[in-house]
């Protein structure tokens, strides 16, 4: 992916002031003076998703907000963002976020334990070993600045954190992970961090948490390693795409699995 040009930028803004509006594919493009085709190959080398996937995202993550701060029934919040059938609203929320938007409302009153949780682990077995010679995936999460957290990193099949990554794992602060056994495939290394003590709706709807993605693809290859990634966590830009995947449901993941270790 390049860095996104005016243009491409403007479209995501138009995008996001719009998106009440049904924001058929040759408006957006014709508001940035680009012919349907060009555009959409554009936008999805700058930004990574087609036009319209990031659209169905911003509104996948209105929903979220909508069931976080309204008493809204899911039928009405799915009319909200231009779902008519309460059964597709369900299936693409559940695929997208992790959970249904029943167990997604539900979650902000374990959020926060689940944080704290985190926090209280005396020792973190995480996937931090030098890379084996083959089949894995390995590199460090930084941030730009101090920071005290657990940092939330994974290999997804698309260039957006949604649906449970293929490989993951959570941090504690700036690290070295290292994902083994990855099967051959095209996938997008995705992190965000979130600081200790902060509010379980604040990382429920991860506005403002720090967040970094690789900017090319890592293409795993039979019996190869891709080591030496270096991943920088950075304040959030108009132009990420929103974080869908249920963070409170990636660190319940991490800390079942600890319990077991």
């Amino acid at each position: 992916m390049s860095a996104p040009t005016p243009e491409i930028i403007e479209a995501v803004s138009f995008i996001q002031r719009n998106l009440h509006e049904s924001l058929r594919l040759n408006v957006i493009a014709k508001h940035v003076g680009y012919s349907p085709y060009h555009f959409v190959r554009k936008f999805k080398n700058e930004i990574g998703i087609s036009p319209l996937y990031y659209v169905s995202a911003l509104r996948l993550d209105k929903a979220k907000r909508l069931l976080v701060h309204t008493n809204l029934g899911v039928r009405d919040i799915g009319l909200e963002i231009g779902q008519q059938s309460l059964g597709t609203f369900t299936t693409r929320f559940t695929e997208r976020v992790g959970v249904s938007p029943g167990r997604f409302r539900e979650s902000l009153a374990s959020a926060e334990g689940h944080l704290q949780a985190l926090q209280r682990l005396q020792k973190w077995h995480a996937t931090r070993a030098a890379a084996p010679p083959i089949n894995s995936v390995s590199g460090t999460v930084t941030a730009g600045s101090p920071f005290s957290g657990v940092v939330l990193v994974g290999l997804f099949s698309k260039p957006i954190p949604e649906g449970l990554p293929r490989y993951g794992t959570l941090l504690s602060g700036s690290d070295d992970f290292c994902f083994v056994n990855v099967a051959p495939g095209t996938y997008y290394l995705l992190a965000t961090a979130v600081s200790w003590g902060m509010e379980g709706k604040d990382f429920l709807l991860p506005q403002q948490t720090l967040r970094g993605r690789l900017k090319t693809a890592i293409v795993m290859r039979p019996f190869a390693a891709v080591e030496g990634i270096r991943l920088q966590l950075h304040p959030p830009k108009q132009d990420d795409p929103p974080i869908l995947i249920s963070l409170p449901l990636l660190m319940n993941h991490f800390l079942l699995k600890q319990r077991n270790w």
